[in-house]
Formats: structure tokens, sequence, C-alpha cells
């Protein structure tokens, strides 16, 4: 398939490739548009990998800088949230690496979604604890994982990437991917087992 059928292809079928188009095009209003689309997305995955929300807001912005910047050479070769989520991984990467792969967490600041927050309101006092203490298990279940397989985990569950996609963002072939989730899941099983089971942390 030549370059320039993909990209019609991809424009066709990817409302954001259309406004990433836009915005390379510099049409008004496509970037802010871009922004407010991704940013809580970028934000949840990233506090998820480098442990805290300063940090991955400081991170996201840092996406969308470099998306700004090379606007102009922007020719679509896959889904415009691949090619996000590949830059913002290679930063989160460096980031821990720069940081000796050590996330910390503070108050107010464990990456944990508005989604959580909003469940966490919702209902009687009972469940709104269960909910914020089973959110702050799968956050801790999340933490043993390396890297890969945490950016792995939250592509698959959080922004329903397949296989395929997931491995063109971390540059691994599809099997890898399969194997590195695999992996995962059987490390959260773990993890979260005996508290499914009692309810209780650290039962």
């Amino acid at each position: 398939m030549s370059s320039e059928l993909l990209e019609q292809q991809l424009e066709a079928r990817d409302p954001d490739v259309r406004l990433m188009i836009q915005v390379r095009d510099d049409v008004q209003g496509a970037f802010e548009v871009l922004v407010e689309r991704y940013q809580h997305r970028l934000v949840g995955i990233l506090g998820h990998l480098v442990g805290r929300k300063e940090e991955a807001e400081d991170l996201t912005q840092e996406v969308f800088l470099r998306i700004y910047r090379a606007r102009k050479g922007y020719r679509p070769r896959a889904k415009f949230s691949t090619w996000l989520f590949t830059i913002a991984n290679n930063l989160a990467l460096n980031h821990l690496r720069g940081k000796g792969r050590n996330p910390s967490t503070t108050p107010g600041g464990d990456g944990s979604s508005s989604q959580e927050r909003a469940l966490a309101r919702e209902g009687t006092p009972s469940a709104q604890m269960r909910q914020v203490e089973l959110s702050e298990v799968v956050r801790d279940a999340l933490d043993i994982l390396g890297e890969d397989q945490k950016m792995a985990v939250l592509l698959n569950k959080f922004e329903d990437m397949s296989y395929s996609e997931i491995a063109d963002v971390m540059g691994r072939s599809e099997a890898a991917i399969k194997s590195l989730l695999a992996r995962a899941r059987n490390h959260l099983r773990e993890q979260l087992e005996p508290y499914l089971k009692t309810g209780q942390r650290g039962a």
C-alpha cells in the first residue's frame, strides 16, 4: 500500500488523524481540541507510570509540546493515539531512567483517575470506602510491575488498545506484547486475589 493511500485510509477512519491534520494546517482551535481530548487520559496513564501527579502533568505538557513542534512534518502512519502514546511512553521511560527508576508518591499526587474519584463519591459511605480502598489496592498492584508491563496493561485496559497497537507504541512484536500482558495479568491476579476474596488489604 502506498503511503498516500495509507494516509487517506487513516484520515477516513480516525477522527483524531483528521484533527491532527488540521493542527498541521494551522486550523484555529484544532490544537486546543486535541489537548482537551487527550490531556486527562495522558495524565492518568503517566501518573500510574511515574507515581506523581505533578510529574505526570509536566510530562503531558511535554508530549503536547513535541506534537505541536512536529506538526508540520506530520504524516499519518497509524492511528493518532498510537503516535501520541509512543511519544508519551518514550518520555516516561526516559524520565524514570533519569530518576533511577524510583516512582514516588505524595498525598494528592497518586495519579488517581477522575473516574475513580467519581465512583468513590457514589453510594453509601461503606461503598465509598471500599471503592477508594480497591483503587489503592489496584494502584499498589500495578506498582509491582515493571514499566513495560505496566504500560502494556494501562494501554490495554484504559485505552482499549489491541496487541498490535500496543506493539507499535512500545516498539515490540505482537507476540512479545501478548507474553508481557500474560505475565502482568498473572502478577496482578496474585496481588489482588487475597483482597477480592476477603475485602481486606494484606489479608
